[in-house]
């Protein structure tokens, strides 16, 4: 089975996209001018991997990081 997501009536599927983004492009992308698109690639990748992959906490992980609630399962 596919999964559609923005299909009419289905809003919430991008919820955990868009609450991801909008803080990461306050964050990296807004305030920073990128001398290639590899730089941006570059620190955007970073910023995902090291900051909201192993350091940023989540209330729906029960306020730990993904990584740590990953080495829990």
């Amino acid at each position: 089975m596919k999964a559609f997501i923005n299909r009419i009536g289905k809003c919430w599927n991008n919820g955990p996209m868009e609450s991801c983004r909008g803080p990461l492009k306050t964050e990296v992308i807004h305030h920073h001018r990128f001398a290639t698109r590899d730089e941006a690639k570059r620190e955007i990748t970073e910023k995902i991997q090291i900051f909201y992959n192993r350091i940023r906490k989540q209330a729906g992980l029960s306020y730990q990081s993904p990584a740590a609630f990953t080495q829990k399962i």
